[in-house]
């Protein structure tokens, strides 16, 4: 008689079937903290909509096939006509069609818009992260559109509609329109004063062609981009869309996809304009720079959002396993170790959630124009480097620890923690590494002494709450009464300044055993190098149960 040895026990079920907004604790009171009680009730209503259908089998699905199915390109057509196209999987423009339903470009001049969308983004963002960087650049494109009120009139009520329109056709004829930038240059990178790229100006006011090449242009099947290049004056921001008005092509030759480490399901590419580039200006000749920073702070505090559900996703995936693998006579998650490994993620994650959210609600703020507008938005110009700095930085080793929380079957494929560790470096990559935000800090403190004034306000409001914080204040502030050498010590000094940012905001609105474990652990030095050496003496438990889900 055969006997079989196919039973399968103490493996976990998978992650499934459960609302990813609604069983996120921290992201959840942030919602309700940073939100006007009036939109309250909708805006859980939508996001709790997004959060069920992110957590649901289908849009998993979709986000493994559209990794599986990489973009591919199509130079030419069957007749030899150069088309210039990437070909998607369906799935991606499943996702990104019910991203963009939801609002996830459409953010400014809209009430809380900036926290809801904030929310929205870090939930649909732990299905597939590769389609929220086409998300990203539209929405941040708003500030840089709006310097000409002629583009904006055009192009921002196609960039902030809740249609996703694939086709590639002249943007008044779309009901919705994605927008995509391409900034670096392959002899210059984030040097982009070193950009050769020509703009050549027409006789019509504005207008240029451009002739040179993008060693980077994200989401290449986007309507327009915004792309800098040097005109007489200096280096210039431009619109520069895919199709023109008459509906014919512009000329923009997609040489190759790059083949990277992780993202695979969305597409960067490399382009070539040819002199016949047709693109609108946007702002003053030479003032390139400026007419694009604020798109670059947008998409720097969506690299701290992305981050921070990538670490999420991966605390949430290892919960739920230690919850249910049992080992040496129990279950993973109540063993003495496995706990402090469980926590000390859940910390860090928890930390990049609230410290997101509260930069989202700063640019409301800083939009409503009410009394704290001002100080609101100095507080963006040094916090968001000094977050994305931090919080990218995290993301790797956090879901490194996470994927071994799993063991060998974190290591295979369909658990899905290969993919979240293939996209964990991607952040501190983009949008300015590690060294850039360092050095933008470095500058605000020299040049901006109110945005300086805003931070230590912000961190003064929890002083007093814990010894250990107030200790980690007082060594921040002689840190920073002290500028000689600050280039080469930089790294140190945002280090320190985003862990005080992080410490004052669970301090005062964390459970107190997250705002305990934090304190000790990050700020006290009673904690290692490696995660899982939090002290034994906290509430461990606790913070573990804070950050499971319910399935």
């Amino acid at each position: 008689m055969a006997r079989t040895t196919h039973t399968v026990t103490n493996q976990p079920p998978p992650l499934v079937g459960y609302d990813v907004f609604t069983g996120d604790r921290a992201l959840v009171e942030a919602v309700e903290r940073h939100l006007d009680p009036g939109l309250l009730e909708e805006a859980r209503e939508s996001l709790a909509l997004l959060g069920r259908a992110t957590g649901s089998e289908q849009v998993r699905e979709w986000g493994e096939q559209a990794n599986e199915n990489p973009p591919r390109l199509r130079t030419h057509d069957r007749y030899g006509h150069r088309v210039d196209e990437v070909h998607f999987h369906p799935a991606w423009h499943r996702l990104l069609g019910r991203s963009v339903s939801a609002g996830l470009t459409d953010a400014w001049d809209r009430p809380g818009g900036h926290v809801r969308r904030a929310a929205g983004f870090l939930v649909a963002t732990q299905a597939e992260a590769g389609h929220g960087c086409p998300l990203s650049m539209t929405h941040a494109a708003v500030p840089a559109l709006r310097i000409e009120p002629e583009l904006a009139e055009v192009w921002e009520p196609a960039a902030r509609s809740h249609v996703y329109e694939r086709a590639l056709l002249p943007v008044a004829e779309k009901p919705g329109a994605l927008i995509g930038m391409a900034m670096t240059e392959k002899q210059g990178g984030s040097d982009v004063r070193a950009n050769t790229t020509e703009a050549r100006p027409l006789a019509a006011a504005g207008e240029y062609v451009l002739t040179g090449h993008k060693w980077f242009c994200s989401a290449p099947m986007s309507d327009a981009f915004l792309v800098l290049a040097q005109a007489p004056a200096g280096l210039t921001c431009f619109l520069l869309p895919r199709v023109l008005p008459d509906g014919s092509r512009n000329a923009f030759a997609i040489q190759r996809l790059k083949d990277k480490l992780g993202n695979r399901s969305n597409a960067s590419a490399e382009v070539e304009f040819d002199g016949t580039t047709w693109a609108r200006r946007i702002g003053e000749e030479g003032r390139g720079i400026r007419s694009i920073m604020g798109m670059v702070a947008a998409t720097r505090l969506d690299c701290v959002l992305g981050s921070a559900a990538l670490m999420r996703q991966a605390v949430a995936q290892a919960v739920h396993h230690c919850s249910y693998r049992s080992a040496f006579g129990g279950p993973l998650a109540e063993k003495p170790l496995m706990r402090n490994v469980l926590a000390d993620l859940a910390l860090e994650s928890e930390a990049a959630t609230v410290l997101g959210m509260r930069l989202a609600a700063a640019y409301d703020a800083a939009e409503d124009g009410g009394a704290d507008a001002d100080r609101e938005r100095a507080l963006l110009r040094i916090a968001v480097p000094v977050a994305k700095y931090w919080v990218t930085k995290r993301c790797t080793p956090v879901v490194t620890e996470a994927l071994e929380c799993l063991g060998g079957n974190g290591y295979v494929e369909e658990s899905g923690m290969p993919r979240l560790l293939r996209e964990s470096p991607l952040n501190s990559v983009w949008e300015g590494s590690g060294n850039v935000q360092a050095l933008d800090v470095v500058r605000v403190l020299r040049t901006e002494p109110l945005s300086l004034d805003a931070f230590l306000r912000e961190v003064g409001a929890a002083r007093g709450a814990d010894h250990r914080f107030d200790r980690a204040v007082r060594d921040l502030l002689a840190e920073l009464a002290d500028l000689n050498g600050i280039e080469a010590r930089a790294r140190r000094l945002v280090e320190r300044m985003a862990l005080v940012l992080q410490g004052t905001l669970l301090v005062r609105w964390a459970p107190p055993e997250v705002a305990d474990a934090f304190c000790a652990a990050r700020l006290g030095g009673d904690g290692g190098a490696a995660f899982g050496t939090l002290p034994h003496t906290l509430d461990l438990g606790a913070v573990v149960e804070r950050a499971r889900v319910e399935v």
